[in-house]
């Protein structure tokens, strides 16, 4: 890599750790347009926290380590403080890249003057089987009715479960609405307009905000289907995974999260956040609480159904613990330290529900 790299890649933790290494290869593996690389570990376990070191001194990339688990907004901006390229870009610790992705990328940065790249973001193995994001919609909308003004929030992801193969030969570079810090490229000079990104969104919605922000911003979001990464979820997870896992998508996380983004964008408190309320914990429901239950049962239903019970209001009281002891040690002095401007009171970043 003999020219000056123009790109910073930022990899944050997700949800889990034990895809550190699959991820990372595939960075260094399917990247040839020259990039810098900081790598930002949040708590991870002794193990990965050894490879990261190994990596760091073969392959000359930053290593930013705290012993305290973090949130992603928080552990990207860690990495966006350091950036002095012209690029910056965001992708989780489990997502698997593809030969030519980020130079597709940055083909499509410089020949549109997109503020914000996204890829087509592909789910679950196999790896780039199936669709996870191509593009979608965001922003407020403002609908007035008998003299009462509503702000709704709209999220709108496009094309998600579809195969690949059904799909890749119609899509075609363009403007959309919407990119997720799964993996999106990033116009570096953006964030002296809006301010580093909103660590009062804890666990959700990040990228909706940061699309909402552009777009008021004057910036341009497109989709660039030749560069095509995916990322795989958990499960299975390994043990050392479960504490950050419990507190990533803990209840206390995600109430915080929705009462800041209500607040900050003068929401209305409708069916959207309603059905957010009732499925508080679906992640570590799925994902912990039934693989649980499903082992104590040994398939029958009644005792499917009575280990639920005494499993979930076990997980309640615990996430309630990881979720109060880290606030009072992390939290205190961090919520909120780099809140961006507030929006207007009538901004309509999209018009379509």
């Amino acid at each position: 890599m003999n020219s000056k790299p123009e790109v910073t890649i930022i990899v944050a933790p997700r949800e889990r750790f034990s895809y550190t290494r699959e991820s990372l290869e595939s960075i260094y593996e399917h990247t040839q347009l020259p990039f810098k690389l900081i790598y930002v570990d949040g708590g991870s376990p002794s193990h990965i926290k050894k490879y990261l070191e190994t990596q760091a001194a073969e392959k000359q990339f930053q290593v930013i380590r705290t012993a305290h688990y973090l949130s992603p907004n928080h552990a990207r901006n860690l990495g966006l403080r350091k950036v002095d390229t012209k690029y910056v870009v965001f992708i989780d610790n489990d997502v698997v890249v593809t030969p030519g992705w980020l130079k597709a990328a940055v083909d499509c940065a410089e020949e549109t003057n997109a503020t914000v790249v996204s890829p087509l973001v592909c789910q679950y193995l196999p790896l780039h089987e199936e669709v996870h994001c191509a593009g979608g919609e965001s922003g407020i909308k403002v609908e007035t009715k008998n003299d009462t003004t509503r702000r709704r929030f709209i999220e709108k992801i496009f094309k998600q479960g579809r195969k690949v193969a059904d799909v890749r030969p119609k899509l075609q570079r363009g403007e959309t609405g919407l990119a997720e810090f799964h993996c999106m490229m990033v116009r570096t000079e953006i964030f002296d307009k809006i301010g580093l990104l909103d660590e009062g969104l804890l666990n959700t919605k990040e990228h909706v905000d940061l699309c909402i922000l552009v777009a008021e911003a004057g910036g341009t979001i497109y989709l660039e289907p030749d560069s095509l990464v995916t990322y795989v979820p958990g499960p299975p997870l390994e043990w050392s995974d479960i504490g950050y896992y419990m507190l990533r998508w803990s209840d206390g996380w995600e109430m915080a999260s929705l009462k800041r983004l209500r607040e900050k964008w003068n929401l209305s408190e409708d069916k959207y956040f309603q059905n957010k309320y009732k499925r508080l914990g679906w992640r570590r429901k799925m994902t912990i609480i039934e693989p649980i239950c499903q082992k104590l049962s040994f398939g029958n239903r009644f005792l499917s159904k009575v280990a639920g019970k005494l499993v979930g209001k076990a997980d309640r009281l615990l996430n309630h613990y990881i979720t109060s002891s880290y606030a009072k040690k992390h939290l205190q002095n961090n919520s909120n330290q780099n809140p961006p401007t507030q929006p207007p009171n009538a901004v309509t970043a999209s018009s379509q529900g």
